[in-house]
């Protein structure tokens, strides 16, 4: 992401944080999701936001909460999925909601569910495959009734 995605005109402050700090959040989230999920992304600060938004729960610590939603494609794909159906609550003035809603708007706009559904089909295919070829291996050719 060359340039800054949001910016702070788009947001309104908080008692707790400036409308800077939101768009900050935006941004580091679409750079988080750049750079591959990186894990060296998924910075304290972030989980400390992330976990506030969007209907998340801490789940115990950062790596929990990493582990849970960011490990692989499959649930790479369930975060995206969450994020989007998740209902935005709140006042901007004294929540993210304003944040969530651009993340949301942006998030529609970008092919990135149509991606890891690609992603996740191809890697179950190459499994199923493989699977398939150690039971023919194993057993033969043809089925077999039990």
């Amino acid at each position: 992401m060359p340039k800054a995605l949001f910016s702070a005109e788009e947001f309104k402050p908080t008692e707790f944080s400036t409308a800077q700090d939101k768009a900050a959040f935006g941004n580091h989230f679409f750079r988080f999701i750049e750079s591959d999920w990186k894990q060296t992304m998924f910075t304290k600060t972030f989980y400390n936001r992330l976990s506030n938004c969007f209907g998340h729960i801490a789940h115990y610590d950062l790596h929990g909460f990493y582990g849970t939603w960011f490990a692989h494609d499959e649930l790479r794909l369930s975060f995206l999925r969450h994020t989007l159906g998740f209902s935005y609550y709140g006042d901007p003035a004294y929540t993210f909601s304003d944040v969530e809603r651009a993340i949301k708007a942006e998030l529609r706009r970008r092919p990135l569910v149509a991606h890891y559904e690609a992603q996740v089909a191809a890697a179950t295919r190459a499994r199923e495959l493989a699977q398939l070829e150690r039971l023919q291996a194993k057993y033969g050719t043809t089925c077999r009734p039990l």
